[in-house]
């Protein structure tokens, strides 16, 4: 049995997380930024469907990429060297969580509902979440978004829109990370599509001591380094509109 958390309880030890369903460990409490910051500190994250109450969990084993593990096969290297897009960081942030939530083939649902989006909202006005955009043709093609405290990064969602764009914001975000010194990206849960991109699995007690260490070290300004963002000529600026933050 799980415990409904008020609005003041504090999370329970993450190693009271269930096994079935793996991690997860309370419910109720609030997406409110306070709660989600002490949440990402002590490897704890929210998921839940739209219409249920607030579910936050910690599984165990935890899934993490590390930056210089990325798995880039022949094909996206020969895409990233050709260059034919532009990334960009906070950019477009709204539009990323819009991309993101829009539903996958064959599902009509989406966990990013109206107050996920509202709290992801919030941590990205007061600098701890922030999106990577792709751009191609002028058009939002892809991103990722996802919170960022000390020098720990926790991947949230990804989306693409046109071949390989959720990919190439991903290369870039690791390739950025890597140079600031991000030893992790957290991926929470294991899924296949993961796996193949160089993603392995921790022990949580192992996760939870790493991310302690890494939360507690100074944030870099997060801004893309230029031979990382590809050709101007292909972002938003390419058809005259309007993008967040331009």
């Amino acid at each position: 049995m799980i415990p409904f958390l008020g609005p003041a309880d504090p999370f329970p030890p993450v190693e009271q997380a269930l096994d079935d369903p793996d991690g997860l460990l309370a419910a109720g409490g609030s997406l409110g930024a306070k709660r989600l910051v002490e949440a990402y500190r002590r490897g704890i994250f929210p998921w839940f469907n739209e219409g249920d109450p607030i579910l936050w969990w910690s599984p165990d084993p935890r899934t993490i990429l590390r930056p210089p593990s990325l798995h880039i096969s022949h094909s996206l290297k020969k895409k990233l060297k050709k260059g034919a897009f532009l990334v960009t960081i906070d950019k477009a942030f709204a539009r990323v969580l819009d991309g993101c939530a829009a539903p996958r083939d064959g599902e009509s649902g989406t966990w990013l509902s109206a107050p996920m989006r509202q709290a992801y909202g919030t941590l990205h006005a007061s600098g701890l979440a922030h999106s990577v955009e792709v751009w191609m043709e002028g058009e939002l093609a892809g991103g990722i978004y996802g919170v960022s405290i000390g020098r720990m990064f926790y991947g949230e969602s990804m989306f693409t829109r046109r071949t390989d764009a959720s990919k190439i914001a991903m290369a870039r975000l690791a390739a950025q990370l890597e140079r600031w010194q991000f030893p992790m990206i957290d991926c929470q849960m294991e899924t296949e599509h993961l796996m193949s991109l160089g993603a392995e699995r921790v022990p949580r007690r192992q996760f939870v001591l790493e991310v302690e260490r890494l939360v507690a070290a100074p944030a870099p300004p997060w801004i893309l380094d230029d031979d990382l963002a590809g050709d101007a000529a292909h972002g938003p600026g390419a058809r005259g509109r309007e993008v967040e933050g331009l």
